[in-house]
């Protein structure tokens, strides 16, 4: 698999730097990712006819997915430029300048990305699991396939460059090993406490199907700040968001009209 990465910063992020990014990402990918997954991919910084995106124009990418770096948070623009040129690919986008609000390295946001899209192009795989909410663990729900919402707060470095955590295959087991490993650094927080199977880390969350209530949600930590501030500023990006996807995959499945289901979904409160 071969991840395009479009440059659509208006030069506010250099190829150049772009370049070191991409290589240690692919260093993660490669060293880190696929020994455990045994799923890879490779990263490639592609180039771009003319200083903005232009719809009449499809030279930009060559590989089998996207992922556009993209400056503002002009999501309508963005997703309309992918529509535009791309339906039907897989895709990701990286909103730098939201980034910065989260207080996020935009390559954090960007491993984050591509480890995710590695794992589920079509963002519509569902792992059945109990319930996050340690009080109702006795129900079975439908979690979403993310490689690195669960630890999502946790970074470490490959040359220099900051990357994302990210879960393990025990993660998705009904049940805790002993001394099991369910994410790649495996790093205490509060104190002594790991992350736990179909569990969230501090500053991560969750998403899943009830099929109790027939709708998506998301669990975090309850008083988890870091969490709430993080969804938040994601729901700036709307459409773009892998979240949604998933929310509108059940959509159709019921039968929700997309349009009417894109106005829940901005005004519902996480």
């Amino acid at each position: 698999m071969i991840i395009s990465l479009i440059n659509h910063t208006s030069d506010k992020i250099k190829d150049e730097e772009v370049q070191g990014v991409v290589r240690a990402i692919n260093r993660q990918i490669t060293e880190d990712f696929e020994p455990y997954w045994s799923l890879g991919a490779t990263l490639r910084l592609e180039g771009k006819v003319g200083r903005q995106p232009d719809s009449q124009t499809v030279l930009d990418m060559r590989g089998d997915a996207v992922i556009y770096l993209w400056d503002g948070s002009d999501v309508p623009g963005a997703l309309g430029y992918h529509d535009r040129n791309f339906n039907g690919i897989p895709y990701g986008f990286v909103f730098t300048d939201l980034v910065k609000e989260i207080g996020e390295s935009w390559t954090v946001t960007l491993s984050h990305e591509s480890l995710e899209l590695i794992a589920d192009p079509e963002a519509n795989l569902l792992v059945q699991g109990p319930h996050p909410d340690p009080s109702q663990n006795k129900r079975t729900v439908f979690h979403w396939y993310e490689m690195c919402d669960a630890v999502q707060a946790q970074t470490y470095k490959i040359d220099e460059v900051d990357v994302s955590n990210f879960i393990l295959p025990l993660y998705f087991t009904d049940r805790d090993e002993f001394e099991g490993r369910n994410d790649f650094l495996g790093r205490q927080y509060n104190g002594t406490k790991t992350l736990k199977s179909f569990g969230v880390s501090q500053g991560g969350y969750v998403g899943f199907f009830d099929p109790q209530t027939g709708n998506m949600d998301q669990y975090m930590e309850r008083g988890d700040k870091i969490a709430a501030k993080r969804i938040e500023l994601k729901m700036k990006a709307e459409g773009a968001r892998r979240a949604v996807r998933y929310e509108r995959f059940i959509g159709e499945k019921k039968g929700i009209k997309l349009a009417q289901q894109d106005q829940v979904l901005r005004g519902k409160k996480r």
